[in-house]
């Protein structure tokens, strides 16, 4: 509500600039420096005394007398040389929220696709691919908040490296049969099984390099798309999907769309992008050098400082296409620009009716329109800027400036592990790397914690203090609440770091009940339902809030401060929502999370509510109660994190 009052004046005084000033400006609010200012300042006197040459005083008072009177504020003031302060009628803007004139978020035009996760899949998860999830995850959740429609799309390289590796592992070094590898997937955990296997062949790789020749052998095959290795290789990557999206769904993350690797092959999207790119001369074929053979794009096109050396191969000497040629022409469908779409069968489909849809060479079945977005949100691991920066300057070398000004690289920091964690799940350190403050995690070592051993060791110890707090419960039930708090444990710690932060993942924070973290957001959240809770166990039911406070009563019980500022804060979420979408930081809620179970603590602390005597103060308390919990719940969905019925 914060940001739709916020909003509403910055029109009004945009449009008396208009009319007495002739200008179309951009009206800029600001956070006081202190409370007692108001709730919004505006410098825009200053910004305006150079071109109409009176002094930011002289201008701020002719724009408060000339712009009139504006629906819930309540007064407008001048501060220091030309600042102007609004106050909001508190009364006036209290009765809005009661009445739940929230104003819902208009809808906006113009599709937005967000990729994310991104695993190869030829092994588990681990926690490095659970930040990119959770993060691309809560912003989908946060423009979708916004008003934007969103698609969600995982991309599956499933004929790369990786895959190969793992083929070879199996074909090669363990001789398995197709059925025997079928065999493994029936069984428990084959992403487990692959995990294993893919650090035994990279060691093996190491001792023996003549046998690289086979990753070769088999690569080929995949990209062919036939024989036994190119059967294998779709069989493992097929089963290591269904175990990604068994993992992910843990945390409440699910995906539309899975566009595949193997489709943008033999749908021809390559060659489609390559005739484009090869046509209006986005890269040229190189007739000496170490790129002698290839076809490669300018380092000009994608580095102002770059040498001719310093340029892209895009095409090998040997005809096959690099990650990002393949990544040139995905985000060129993505934008509708390729003239191609993909088949499409469904997938998945989940007990509540969300379907899941892959890519396909060939399907009767009609999908929904994917692609064809006016923005596109890649969530990539920073390490990859230079490809993103090269998949851009793709678009720009075709003509495309409007589509590359949108195709957005949403860059985060990996994940380590605190020593102390690696310790905990049974992870071997040398001397030297106890002393570190974090470990890093290598998938090709074999090294790290797999995403589904973490989850599990997270349910395992919230299991433990709820059932010493809730012993009289049922199994099932304590078991459902130990895993949304684990869940809201490990979300919250992959989101209250900012994107370019190195995060070191310590298990004892992020179960923690105390400090920022996600269990003391949830137990805040819980607090004003046990509150009205004993309300109905005593008998009695909730005042009827829109007859007991009208906006007299409201005005008469927020000028106590505390009262005022702890409603202003709970109704921020929107212009929290907004800040996070515009600077793409979903940390920005998680912070906002856990100040508003600060706000709600220290409320709590200050006034017994079902204490209180005063008839309207209590309806007040408990108004403010039931409108904090409903904000902190609201506020924790947009996060993915679940509001447990008890702690």
């Amino acid at each position: 509500m914060f940001h739709v009052l916020e909003s509403r004046i910055q029109s009004a005084f945009s449009d008396y600039l208009k009319v007495r000033y002739g200008l179309d400006i951009t009206v800029v609010t600001e956070q006081p420096k202190q409370s007692s200012f108001g709730e919004i300042a505006l410098p825009i006197a200053f910004q305006l005394a150079r071109e109409l040459k009176k002094a930011p005083r002289v201008i701020a008072q002719e724009i408060i007398d000339g712009v009139g009177e504006i629906p819930g504020v309540g007064a407008m003031e001048i501060a220091g040389n030309g600042y102007i302060n609004v106050r909001y009628d508190r009364g006036a803007y209290a009765r809005m929220l009661l009445e739940g004139a929230s104003h819902a978020t208009a809808a906006r035009a113009g599709k937005v696709i967000v990729e994310h996760t991104n695993i190869n899949p030829n092994k588990a998860a681990h926690i490095g691919h659970l930040r990119n999830a959770v993060l691309g995850d809560t912003f989908c959740r946060l423009l979708r908040a916004a008003g934007y429609p969103v698609e969600v799309q995982n991309y599956i390289d499933n004929t790369g490296v990786q895959v190969a590796d793992v083929v070879v592992a199996f074909h090669f070094l363990e001789k398995k049969s197709l059925d025997e590898v079928k065999a493994l997937i029936a069984g428990p955990r084959f992403d487990y099984v692959c995990w294993d296997l893919y650090a035994r062949i990279s060691s093996y790789y190491k001792d023996d390099p003549e046998s690289k020749k086979w990753r070769a052998e088999t690569l080929h095959a995949i990209e062919a798309g036939h024989g036994e290795l190119s059967d294998m290789g779709h069989l493992v990557a097929d089963a290591i999907v269904e175990c990604h999206l068994a993992t992910m769904r843990r945390l409440d993350i699910t995906y539309d769309v899975l566009p595949r690797e193997s489709e943008i092959l033999h749908l021809k999207f390559w060659a489609q992008a390559f005739e484009q790119l090869k046509e209006r001369k986005a890269i040229y074929f190189e007739t000496e050098g170490k790129n002698k053979g290839c076809w490669v794009m300018p380092g000009a096109a994608f580095n102002d400082d770059a040498e001719q050396e310093d340029s892209k191969v895009i095409v090998r000497s040997n005809g096959t296409v690099t990650y990002v040629g393949k990544d040139i022409a995905y985000q060129m469908w993505k934008f509708g620009l390729l003239g191609k779409d993909f088949f499409y069968r469904i997938l998945k489909t989940y007990a509540d009716g969300h379907q899941i849809w892959v890519s396909t060479t060939a399907s009767d079945q009609t999908a929904p329109p994917f692609g064809s977005a006016s923005q596109v949100f890649n969530v990539i691991d920073s390490r990859q800027s230079y490809l993103q920066d090269v998949v851009v300057a793709g678009l720009r070398q075709l003509g495309y400036n409007e589509q590359a000004d949108k195709s957005i690289h949403f860059s985060y920091e990996m994940v380590a592990l605190s020593p102390r964690t690696c310790v905990e799940l049974g992870i071997e350190l040398s001397e030297e790397d106890k002393k570190r403050p974090y470990v890093e995690v290598s998938g090709r070592k074999g090294l790290g914690v797999k995403a589904d051993d973490l989850i599990d060791k997270l349910i395992e110890t919230a299991l433990k203090e709820v059932e010493s707090r809730h012993p009289e419960s049922p199994a099932e039930e304590r078991r459902e609440v130990a895993e949304q708090i684990a869940r809201g444990a490990l979300r919250y710690f992959l989101l209250k770091f900012t994107r370019n932060t190195v995060i070191a993942f310590d298990f004892q924070e992020a179960l923690s009940f105390t400090g920022e973290s996600g269990p003391y957001v949830q137990y805040a959240a819980m607090r004003p339902r046990k509150i009205l809770s004993k309300l109905g166990e005593r008998g009695e039911a909730l005042p009827d809030f829109a007859t007991v406070l009208t906006a007299e009563a409201l005005n008469r019980q927020l000028i106590q401060e505390d009262f005022w500022q702890l409603l202003l804060a709970a109704s921020k979420t929107g212009a929290t929502v907004e800040k996070a979408v515009n600077s793409g930081e979903p940390a920005h809620v998680a912070r906002y999370a856990f100040q508003l179970a600060q706000e709600f603590s220290n409320f709590y602390q200050a006034h017994p509510v079902l204490h209180e005597e005063d008839a309207e103060k209590r309806a007040l308390l408990l108004w403010l109660t039931k409108f904090f919990g409903d904000q902190l719940d609201a506020t924790l969905a947009l996060l993915g994190i679940p509001s447990p019925r008890y702690m």
